[in-house]
């Protein structure tokens, strides 16, 4: 269990001064996507404001310490929305949330505008797939707000590096370099490599196995696997939704340094993550 030893005790800082305990337990992320198309649970709470809330507030009881909102597919081949879209879609649900729960609220964009409104909604996260570069400026918008800035790995629309980890450490140092410009503190960055982001199988699971190597980067590391098409695909046909799946992939990365994990179904990872911490937990001197 080599990621006990990197696992040190310390806190995420986020916006309105508040903060998540990031090292000696596991936290978790709940998925909660107010669009009609995402690849798992699409249509799912598009427009149904009371229904995404009552979700949201469910997978809190299950354990989720933070809500992460989105309005925009970030699937293969998903038809992009405009600003105004994917606000409509996700600001009702931030202050519906907020107004019934103290949880962290993440906000999944990657557009500079959307983050600044979800923030002033409620949202003290801000979740970008794009690592800050697709709009540079969600990085002034969390540096300005305080929010919590996770930035992601991943290999859509330029040439990879061919080793795994080479390739994070280049984006991710591009990315932390534009939120250090921006003015945001390396306490309130989080980071993703990006798992099912223009990642083969094979890259997708020799980054789970090497994800030790990116917690050296000094940062936390959040990874999201839930129902990925790489974890599916060594699934039989009868497995579902793979939520027992991606509960043993939270365990793989969970040993080797992970501390958030992003998953559409809370209470299997967080059962199976609390053996982990159980066990890391005796194992640390």
């Amino acid at each position: 269990m080599g990621g006990a030893s990197m696992m040190r005790e310390r806190h995420w800082r986020l916006a309105e001064g508040r903060s998540l305990p990031i090292g000696r337990k596991a936290l978790i992320m709940g998925v909660l996507n107010v669009t009609p198309d995402s690849f798992s649970d699409g249509g799912r709470y598009d427009g149904d404001v009371g229904h995404a809330v009552e979700a949201a507030l469910a997978m809190v009881v299950e354990g989720a310490s933070i809500i992460d909102i989105g309005g925009e597919s970030t699937r293969p081949g998903a038809e992009p929305v405009d600003a105004a879209e994917e606000q409509r879609r996700v600001l009702p649900a931030i202050r519906a949330l907020r107004a019934r729960s103290e949880v962290a609220i993440s906000i999944d964009t990657y557009r500079a505008e959307t983050a600044m409104l979800a923030v002033e909604a409620g949202a003290t996260i801000v979740n970008d797939v794009w690592g800050a570069q697709k709009d540079p400026a969600i990085a002034e918008v969390a540096a300005r707000t305080g929010a919590g800035l996770c930035l992601m790995h991943t290999g859509r629309e330029r040439q990879k590096l061919p080793d795994v980890i080479a390739d994070q450490r280049a984006f991710l140092g591009r990315s932390i370099e534009i939120a250090r410009t921006a003015g945001v503190a390396d306490e309130h960055i989080v980071l993703d490599p990006g798992f099912g982001f223009a990642k083969s199988a094979d890259e997708n699971f020799e980054l789970m196995m090497r994800i030790g190597e990116l917690v050296e980067f000094g940062f936390p590391i959040l990874a999201g696997t839930s129902r990925k098409r790489f974890v599916r695909g060594v699934l039989t046909a009868e497995a579902g939704d793979a939520d027992v799946a991606t509960a043993a992939t939270s365990v793989l990365l969970r040993e080797r340094g992970v501390s958030i994990l992003r998953v559409h179904a809370v209470a299997p990872t967080r059962d199976a993550l609390a053996i982990v911490d159980a066990a890391l937990e005796r194992g640390r001197p």
